[in-house]
């Protein structure tokens, strides 16, 4: 049982009496600005999908519309057109997609799932829908196939049955072949499964039936009995027609090609084995792997192609996954990066009986789409125009920025053209189906993707498309480890440890800035001009926590840490110059690692092509044997001139164009030794109890209250700051500089236990080796729901008590208080007189929800701003709120947003003659920015609105109790200002601004992943995005306008395009009988000849859009065909009736005549006079 503190109640008390009057004092200071923002401005709702199909399991592709459909296992339906003509679907069971079928040129697709269900998709619209559902009930469902042009559907199971289901009203036909009836009777065991099902290419009254066990039927539909059976001792995996209908194909599981006759059934014509070694005593080759899929194309003027996947030799196990492409006698081989799906191979002529002209192979890999090129000589691939290399290395962390400048994507695009890859087909990209969206929003957007590999992607985002512009490598500034000897100096991370961790980028400079993961920033410049760097800047910083012992047994005296004045910088070694590229410190084995930094940056000349080329280097050192902790939060200004970033050690402020370090330190030495909420951190404690919670410190503090403790253990390895302590070691341990003097008589056992946590610290840091997507995929195996006891102290830990005797528990967490945010402005960092002007300052947020606020003394612009140096001075604390703090705003006093204030670009590697600085550009010159401001705040619990310069709380909104936010942000939608979160319940959230009312509460996606977490991003005009797996992005938008106009911003995937026509059949042929033999289908499987089929067999379910199903089934292929069918039916009707006409009328004239005649023969012989 806790015990009652009635110092926290009156605390809260207090707390309380003060918020509500400093918001009561607040209303009425605001009752002046209106907001425009109402909650009907406000919608949620998905709009795009990004990136390469999360695990693929099918492909299909409509010759004649040019569109490209895969399946995953996850039940989602993914459609490409042309460059930017994307679709992505979702069955509702989720269930495996096995095969795809496309109702040729008919705007309609065919998805067999694993659940044993076949579902017919309406493509004619935006948004695809199901238009009927059929559900098997007694058999599996193995194999599709539906001829062209033909509303008839195989259906085979694993049963060895085939059913035949009819696409306009999907029901069963009472037709259905079954396994007993197609192999012979003397057979004794069962054939297996179908696996292959298809007609002949010159008679569709012949269906060619494939079952594993090697047995293939040619079966009669007309005559409903087996014409041929075809045997053969290994199983079979895929059959493919010659176009003539004489021959056809079969690929077997020891890696032979088997070529039949359809008249001779006793043996194939030939076998082969394509990678199998021939043996000299002209035996049967060695077995190779499974063919598991072959294709055979015809072509008029040469060999024809063949192209089979799988086949290789049993002792090449180390090869990768090869594509066969044989055309006369030439072999090639070519070697795919990861294993394949599927492929197929495209044509000319979508009609089966004529010659192919096969003129490219999509091939379907496990993380990739490859086309290649058969027309060309060594089979080059087509440059692939959608955005699937997301995934190339995992994605690390992301930014989303809308509404950037016009100029930005065409300079990124030209300096990325240059990357493109090399030795790609010049031809057209073949999948040119669907057209653009024609939507009005036009403003460019930017996605900003930073990788495991340390590489950075610039992607175009505008117009719900993405495109990839410009791609940035970091890891080129470092040495790499040529071999093991040499991994020692990367301890901190075993694998990736280029990783970028963060990123901060100001779109109207260009300035860019990232953080990896082994504790280093690199800041880049803009440049459209190739230059050679001989020595790269270098920056080495060392960021410590130090704890000064005031109460140890020893008697220390407490001391207060001096903090800079206005003017002047921290005193450092790294400030008179940039420290050479080879380190200085020590590393020897007998001693603790100290001054060394966790990557090597390059000693020799780097050649820097066009584009980002790199300004400075900082990196964080190892102290006293202890790594740097990895870097929380990053910042950049432009208009400053200066970097910050922060860990949980402390922050640090970067002059990059002096290239010095202005400030360097611990959090708590940002407090003012005068302010209530500072604490002096006291002595260690010798031991602690293993049932405490571990301190947090990350800016996503309130996961504990939500996760196990193994998932604690598993956050600690992405912020070692927050990690669970195990044994006696305390936070004070880590915190202290091992440097410092003995603080106990105990200095021995304290030694020991420093030995211990330096041993853990490196186990534990090599914890972090593996990539963040994988460490992701772990934390989310292991979400745990909370508990009402964690949340219970986790609320009670974010409460700030005032008292200055505190727990040691308490001085644990704010020992480690971890930087989460900042914000570079022009603003009020300390109570002044109002009619003072604001002036620059740094905003630091932390993850026990304090704000401080740090004084900036800047030079004059030009060559003072040079040589003289930027004052840096501590203000203290302005608010604090509950949780970590993760994102700050400024608003003047009209409520509209202050603007960071930037410098434009210009040419950094221009000659003096032609440079021209461009001037900073004023972040307001308002009147109302002046007259004072309001500093917006969002925390992971609340969200406040304090005006400046009294500092005054004047508005307040506790955002979630149960959860925790994880991504906050100030956006400007529909002309005005709110705050948009998303908490790790799911749902997404938004305030105004500044009364802070609520707009938006929507449950959309509980977090069951924390790749979402890492990744989620809001931006301007009610964008927003998220990695929904590891390869694709998803997109959101949370306004009303877009919702209402997002039919006309997405691509059309349909459009009218004539069939082509049908092969001629030749004089002869047509004289003979020897071209194609066409089938009344309708009359064999239709319900009057066959039957109903039985109901148990299968359910029908009709689409779940309802009329509005219906609607698409009327202007869908259903329609059609069923208008094409009521059309034939009349025009016969009428031409019945015009030869029933046509038949009297020759009738008359038949009677007409003979009376005629009689008449003329009674008056023959007569005389005139006779009448």
């Amino acid at each position: 049982m806790k015990k009652f503190n009635i110092r926290k109640v009156l605390d809260g008390l207090t707390a309380a009496s003060s918020s509500s009057a400093s918001a009561q004092s607040g209303n009425k200071e605001n009752d002046a600005i209106p907001e425009s923002l109402q909650s009907e401005h406000f919608q949620l709702c998905k709009t795009v999908r990004h990136g390469f199909p999360h695990q693929p399991s099918s492909m299909a592709f409509d010759p004649v519309q040019k569109i490209l459909a895969i399946g995953t296992q996850s039940g989602a339906l993914r459609l490409f057109g042309r460059a930017g003509v994307e679709c992505y679907c979702q069955h509702e069971s989720e269930a495996a997609v096995i095969q795809l079928q496309f109702l040729v040129n008919e705007g309609a697709l065919v998805s067999a799932l694993t659940d044993d269900s076949i579902h017919l998709w309406n493509l004619r619209q935006k948004q695809p829908a199901i238009l009927h559902t059929l559900k098997f009930s007694k058999e599996r469902i193995t194999f599709c196939h539906l001829p062209f042009q033909s509303k008839w559907l195989y259906v085979g199971t694993e049963r060895g049955n085939i059913y035949i289901v009819n696409v306009e009203s999907f029901t069963l036909s009472g037709y259905v072949i079954m396994w007993n009836k197609a192999i012979e009777l003397s057979t004794k065991t069962h054939p297996g499964p179908v696996v292959h099902i298809s007609d002949n290419p010159m008679d569709e009254g012949k269906l060619l039936i494939g079952y594993e066990c090697g047995i293939v039927v040619l079966w009669d539909l007309k005559c409903k009995k087996a014409d041929c059976r075809y045997n053969y001792d290994e199983a079979i995996h895929s059959v493919a027609w010659h176009h003539e209908g004489k021959q056809f194909i079969c690929s077997h599981s020891d890696g032979t090609l088997t070529t039949w006759n359809v008249r001779a059934p006793a043996k194939p014509v030939q076998t082969i084995t394509p990678h199998g070694k021939q043996s000299k005593d002209g035996k049967k080759p060695e077995p190779c792997k499974p063919i598991l899929k072959v294709e055979y194309k015809t072509t008029r003027a040469g060999d024809p192609f063949m192209v089979l996947s799988g086949g290789l030799s049993y002792d090449t196990l180390g090869r990768r996954s090869c594509l066969t492409v044989m055309h006369g006698k030439s072999t090639t081989v070519l070697e795919m990066d990861y294993p394949i799906v599927d492929f197929l191979t495209l044509c000319e002529t979508p009609y089966p009986n004529d010659f192919q002209e096969p003129y490219a192979v999509v091939v379907l890999l496990e993380k990739d789409l490859v086309v290649i090129d058969l027309g060309q000589i060594g089979y080059p691939v087509f440059e692939n125009p959608y955005p699937l290399s997301i995934h190339e290395s995992p994605v690390t962390c992301c930014e989303y920025f809308a509404d950037c400048p016009a100029e930005l994507i065409p300079a990124l695009y030209s300096v990325g053209c240059r990357q493109k890859r090399q030795g790609c087909s010049k031809k057209e990209w073949p999948i040119s189906g669907g057209n653009w969206g024609q939507g009005t929003h036009s403003y460019p957007e930017i996605l900003v993707t930073g990788h495991a590999d340390g590489s950075v992607k610039f992607w175009d985002a505008s117009a719900l498309m993405l495109q990839v512009l410009y791609k940035l490598k970091t890891a080129k500034v470092f040495e790499r480890a040529r071999g093991k000897e040499e991994k020692p100096s990367t301890d901190i991370v075993d694998e990736d440890p280029f990783a970028i961790q963060t990123l901060s980028w100001c779109p109207e400079s260009r300035i860019f800035c990232v953080a990896g993961v082994s504790a280093h920033v690199i800041i880049y410049r803009f440049s459209k001009q190739e230059v050679t760097t001989e020595v790269i800047p270098l920056l080495e910083v060392r960021l410590q926590c130090e704890l000064n012992d005031v109460g140890s047994p020893d008697g220390a005296v407490e001391q207060t840490p001096t903090l800079p004045t206005p003017g002047t910088t921290s005193s450092s070694p790294q400030e008179s110059e940039p420290t050479p590229p080879t380190s200085t410190g020590s590393n020897s084995s007998d001693g603790p690692r100290d001054n060394v930094p966790c990557l090597k940056v390059r000693s020799t000349a780097l050649n820097q092509s066009s584009g980002y080329q790199v300004e400075l280097v900082v990196q964080l050192l190892w102290v006293s044997g202890e790594p740097p902790q990895p870097i929380t939060s990053l910042a950049v200004n432009s208009a400053y001139g200066l970097v910050v970033f922060g860990n949980s050690n402390g922050l640090a402020v970067v002059d990059y164009l002096q290239k010095t370090l202005l400030l360097h330190m611990g959090t708590l030495e940002l407090y003012s030794p005068t302010e209530p909420y500072l604490r002096q951190p006291c002595s260690p404690r010798k031991t602690q109890p293993s049932g405490d919670i571990p301190p947090v410190t990350s800016c996503m503090s309130s996961l504990s209250s939500f996760y196990s403790e193994s998932v604690k253990k598993l956050r600690s390895s992405h912020f070692p700051g927050c990690e669970t302590n195990e044994g006696t070691n305390t936070t004070e341990e880590r915190c202290k500089s091992p440097t410092s003097g003995p603080t106990s008589p105990y200095n021995s056992d304290e030694e020991r236990k420093q030995q211990r946590f330096m041993q853990k610290v490196k186990s534990k840091s090599r914890r972090f080796s593996k990539t963040v997507a994988n460490d992701f995929a772990k934390m989310s195996r292991k979400i745990s729901s909370p508990t009402t006891e964690h949340k219970t102290d986790m609320d009670t830990n974010n409460v700030f008590a005032r008292s200055r005797n505190s727990s040691v528990t308490s001085i644990d967490r704010e020992s480690r208080e971890a930087i989460s945010s900042f914000q570079l402005c022009d603003s009020f960092p300390r109570k002044t007189d109002p009619a003072s002007a604001p002036g620059p300052s740094l905003w630091v947020g932390t993850s026990q929800g304090a704000v401080l606020a740090v004084s900036l003394s800047m030079p004059p612009d030009g060559d003072q701003r040079l040589q003289e140096p930027v004052g840096v001075s501590p203000c203290g604390t302005l608010v604090r709120l509950k949780g970590g703090v993760l994102t700050m705003a400024f608003l003047d006093t009209s409520g509209a947003l202050i603007p960071r204030p930037c410098e434009l670009w210009f040419e950094p590697n221009a000659t003096n003659q032609d440079r021209e600085r461009p001037k900073r550009r004023p972040p307001a010159s308002s009147p109302a920015n002046s007259e004072g401001q309001y500093a917006v705040v969002c925390s992971e619990k609340q969200a406040k609105v304090v005006s400046l310069p009294s500092q005054a709380c004047v508005h307040k909104h506790n955002i979630t109790d149960a959860s925790f936010v994880l991504r906050a942000e100030v956006v400007q939608l529909a002309g005005g200002l709110c705050i948009v979160c998303f908490c790790a319940n799911g749902h997404i959230m938004a305030l105004s601004l500044p009364s802070l009312r609520p707009l938006l509460d929507v449950n959309y996606l509980p977090l069951t992943d924390m790749r979402i977490a890492r990744t989620f991003c809001f931006s301007n005009l009610g964008q927003a995005l998220y990695m929904n797996s590891s390869m694709e992005i998803q997109r959101i938008t949370y306004s009303q306008e877009t919702c209402d106009n997002l039919q006309e911003m997405l691509s059309e995937l349909f459009t009218p395009v004539e069939t082509p026509e049908a092969p001629n059949r030749g004089f002869f042929k047509g004289l003979f009988g020897g071209g194609a033999q066409s089938l009344d289908r309708e009359d064999l499987f239709g319900e009057t000849t066959a039957g109903k089929a039985s109901s148990s067999l299968a359910q029908h379910i009709p689409g779940p859009g309802g009329m509005e199903g219906m609607k698409g089934a009327a202007s869908g292929v259903v329609g059609d065909l069923a208008r094409a069918r009521i059309a034939l039916d009349e025009r016969g009707q009428k031409l019945g009736e015009l030869e029933d006409r046509t038949a009297a009328m020759m009738a008359s004239a038949d009677s007409f005549s003979k009376h005629a005649h009689g008449i003329m023969l009674k008056y023959k012989d007569k005389k005139w006079y006779q009448l």
